[in-house]
């Protein structure tokens, strides 16, 4: 080969060839080199500043130093450290659109000319890129950590009415301790859905950790940041209420939360998996065979590890979980209105009106609200309760926000019989008497 060293009694034949006159080809044939190698060493003997006959008396010390190419080529130590000291250029640039392995090996060999072939370059990347690329054992305490995250595939049920195949991101829950996990199909991701999802994953538990910890999800993540993510006001007015704090994964590193990544595989594979040829016809149905499975998964026991789910969260988690509040947290939609010149303000979600104390007609004033009550604050004092009224351009009014002249004026609209019965029977027993005989007599 052309890269192999040949012995001094060989340089000294191609010196003793070249005196008679001999060809390259003659010479190769006669020594049983190939050619280029022949070539090689004859252009280093006839380039040198000595003639023939001077090399030829020459000792070998002083002729390996003219024909050798040891001062030229370099050792594999130094090309294996020339090459490590270039992998971490080689790993970034990799990253970069249209970079491939082809093109930085062709300005490697440009750079470093007695560098790897092509084949031993890609092996010797790939190998240092391992190398660079490890993993690191977090070690979870418990009670410490929720980690949850959306499965990248979904479930799905048949709409009975349209016979429409009705898709559900399925939210995935879990403690990294024990491994116990949550897992529950919505009818959609957005805020409301994951917050009952997740009131439900802790009454599950039994208890809330002392850490919750997603990716970057719209949902629970204003603003991404490495260092201070910024999340949803309804998220944190949620964790605040569980006793729990708010950590984000960072961007586009999912060893950061890596159990939960783990358990959406064990999810496709032990709930997914069993349930791919059921057709089911309501959300309800769905969760019901998707919970008889993950409880399966909980009983399973541990590849080369004691025990199972069910038992480690029992007994090494589920006591040391903090207890719940005695309500769930129920998400409240905040407003801000005026009071209207019939001491009364709009929701403009249903276009329904409520009162307030008429003191404060003109007044701007916060409401908060949900599902069931309204409550109505100014400067942080909360001034009225109404239940929440769904009736479009409806009033709801309370009697002591009224004025005194509109007060007596309502009170007069509701002056008929059963009122005046009432008021006689607060006299006496006699006036009641003579007041029924009068409404007999009217009748």
């Amino acid at each position: 080969m052309s890269n192999k060293l040949v012995t001094m009694q060989q340089i000294r034949l191609i010196i003793h060839h070249l005196q008679r006159k001999k060809s390259g080809r003659r010479i190769a044939k006669e020594l049983g080199l190939s050619r280029n190698t022949v070539k090689q060493y004859i252009d280093r003997i006839t380039h040198s500043s000595f003639s023939l006959d001077v090399l030829k008396k020459m000792n070998d010390s002083e002729l390996s130093s003219l024909v050798y190419p040891s001062l030229e080529k370099h050792t594999e130590d130094q090309r294996r450290a020339d090459l490590s000291g270039r992998i971490a250029y080689f790993l970034s640039e990799l990253k970069r659109t249209g970079v491939t392995r082809r093109l930085l090996w062709e300005e490697y060999k440009k750079d470093f000319s007695d560098g790897y072939a092509y084949p031993q370059f890609c092996v010797l990347l790939s190998r240092e890129k391992k190398l660079t690329n490890v993993s690191m054992y977090f070690e979870y305490q418990s009670a410490d950590m929720l980690l949850v995250d959306f499965a990248g595939d979904t479930m799905a049920y048949v709409d009975k009415q349209s016979g429409e195949l009705i898709h559900c991101p399925v939210l995935v829950c879990v403690l990294p301790f024990s491994g116990y996990s949550y897992a529950v199909a919505l009818p959609n991701a957005s805020q409301p859905y994951l917050i009952k999802a997740l009131n439900e994953c802790l009454d599950f538990f039994g208890g809330a950790p002392a850490n919750f910890k997603s990716d970057n999800m719209k949902q629970i993540v204003h603003k991404s940041c490495r260092y201070e993510p910024v999340f949803t006001e309804l998220i944190q007015n949620w964790a605040l209420h569980n006793g729990m704090t708010l950590l984000a994964s960072r961007v586009r590193k999912p060893k950061d939360k890596a159990p939960v990544e783990s358990e959406v595989k064990l999810v496709y594979q032990r709930i997914y998996a069993p349930l791919r040829d059921q057709l089911f016809f309501s959300l309800s149905e769905l969760n019901a065979a998707m919970f008889e499975q993950l409880s399966a998964h909980h009983q399973r026991p541990f590849q080369k590890k004691d025990a199972n789910r069910y038992i480690r969260f029992t007994e090494q988690e589920k006591p040391y979980l903090q207890a719940l509040p005695t309500e769930q947290y129920v998400i409240k939609h905040g407003a801000e209105s005026k009071v209207q010149k019939n001491y009364h303000i709009i929701l403009g979600e249903d276009w329904h009106q409520y009162s307030v104390p008429f003191s404060l007609i003109g007044k701007k004033v916060q409401v908060v609200y949900d599902i069931d009550v309204v409550e109505i604050f100014h400067q942080h004092q909360r001034i009225a309760i109404h239940q929440r009224n769904f009736r479009k351009h409806g009033y709801s009014t309370i009697a002591e926000h009224m004025p005194k002249g509109h007060r007596s004026y309502a009170e007069q609209k509701g002056w008929d019989a059963d009122y005046f019965l009432l008021q006689a029977e607060k006299m006496g027993k006699s006036t009641l008497i003579w007041e029924c005989k009068l409404n007999c007599v009217n009748g």
